[in-house]
């Protein structure tokens, strides 16, 4: 039978579904016992949830005058292996899927019943239909995936918006399709994103300003100094600080949690990192040595005579400035923007969020959140390998690897 033939919505299948206690050899015993009676397999679906296996194996109906034994035959084998058999008879394969097709990964810890309850009513609601479930983790969140057809990308991920919220999980929607695996290019912010400090705080610290560096970072989120204004003034108050500070500011910065494990894992699959910052080269050219980042910029403090000036030197890498280092790191990398992941967790990330094929919020403020495409609320940075559909087997097998 040719394989038009098989997909046929007119020709008569048998759905065999097998379930009990996994163990070792049921699905090749299944199809062992099949093979007898020259059955083509259309479709095969097997999970296994605590040791408790399905499977689910679609195949033709076998000639005429042998379906009884068929039957007969697969219901004593799976009693033989103290296993449950049910066996459906119908027309062809699977019904075609709608179109719209979207990857819905949710982020729980825990995962409530109630906030599942809530995001799968949603998706109907819009009009999905989930097709597939597939659990990506279990620590240090629980993540799950849906594959949902029927709606389209944006308005699905506008309606589940709010139950996020509202539940306090994270949900993530992006179209599905082989770009999602061929993104090859993750640009994060650093400050309280890569890093959990501020650097110009620890900068500050030395210098015995910090209640001042405070004072004008108010200031700029009051809206009343912009990006460029509040770093200059920021930067002024370094002023006549001994250069040595440098190693001692690069000794004292503490990356987020789950960054290298994000980093390491991402090199592995392939995929070229960088980073932008509002801070500073004398840190973010250590963080990228240190962690075989591609790509770094940021800006940079003057030093003259081994002492800091209180000015920066070189084009302001603000707001505008983010999204342009993405765009020219993307072109440096051979990589189309669509294809591009950027991570930040303030205002002045929001043009990179926005530039990027896949925008995440970590850990933001509101309004970053709002208008990201997608927001991470757990203080693990390694999480967002979840969005990018990486199963946390495979971070954990990437672990056993050589480093190339």
């Amino acid at each position: 039978m040719s394989a038009s033939q098989t997909s046929s919505s007119d020709v008569p299948t048998l759905l065999v579904k097998i379930f009990g206690k996994d163990r070792p050899g049921i699905t090749a015993g299944l199809f062992d016992t099949l093979a007898a009676y020259s059955v083509d397999v259309v479709d095969i679906e097997q999970v296994v949830t605590r040791g408790r296996m399905v499977l689910c194996a679609l195949v033709t109906e076998p000639p005429p005058g042998l379906e009884g034994d068929l039957r007969a035959t697969v219901h004593s084998w799976a009693e033989s292996m103290k296993m449950q058999a049910e066996i459906i008879s119908g027309l062809g394969d699977n019904r075609p899927r709608g179109l719209g097709r979207s990857l819905v990964t949710v982020l729980g810890h825990p995962l409530t019943s109630e906030a599942t309850a809530a995001v799968t009513a949603r998706i109907t609601r819009t009009g999905g239909n989930i097709d597939r479930i597939f659990r990506l983790a279990k620590y240090p969140v629980t993540a799950v995936e849906f594959a949902v057809s029927g709606v389209e990308t944006e308005p699905l991920r506008t309606a589940l918006a709010p139950d996020a919220a509202k539940l306090g999980i994270d949900v993530a929607v992006v179209a599905a399709g082989l770009y999602r695996r061929a993104q090859r290019l993750v640009v994060m912010d650093v400050d309280s994103t890569l890093i959990q400090d501020e650097v110009i705080e620890l900068f500050a610290a030395h210098a015995g300003c910090e209640d001042k560096v405070a004072e004008v970072t108010a200031a700029a989120m009051r809206g009343e100094l912009d990006f460029e204004q509040s770093l200059h003034a920021r930067v002024a108050l370094l002023e006549g600080l001994d250069a040595s500070v440098v190693d001692k500011v690069r000794s004292e910065v503490r990356l987020t949690p789950g960054a290298r494990t994000l980093i390491r894992t991402l090199k592995r699959l392939g995929y070229q990192v960088g980073v932008v910052s509002g801070g500073f080269t004398q840190v973010t050219d250590d963080l990228k040595e240190r962690l075989g980042l591609d790509f770094a910029h940021a800006n940079t403090l003057e030093i003259v005579d081994g002492r800091l000036t209180g000015k920066v030197t070189g084009e302001i890498v603000d707001r505008a400035g983010k999204a342009r280092l993405l765009r020219r790191f993307a072109a440096e990398a051979g990589v189309p923007l669509s294809q591009t992941v950027a991570i930040g967790d303030g205002a002045n990330d929001l043009d990179m969020l926005n530039a990027a094929g896949l925008g995440v919020a970590f850990n933001a403020k509101p309004v970053v959140r709002e208008a990201a495409h997608t927001a991470v609320n757990f203080p693990f940075l390694d999480t967002v390998l979840y969005l990018l559909g990486v199963t946390r087997e495979e971070v954990e097998a990437a672990d056993t690897l050589d480093v190339v």
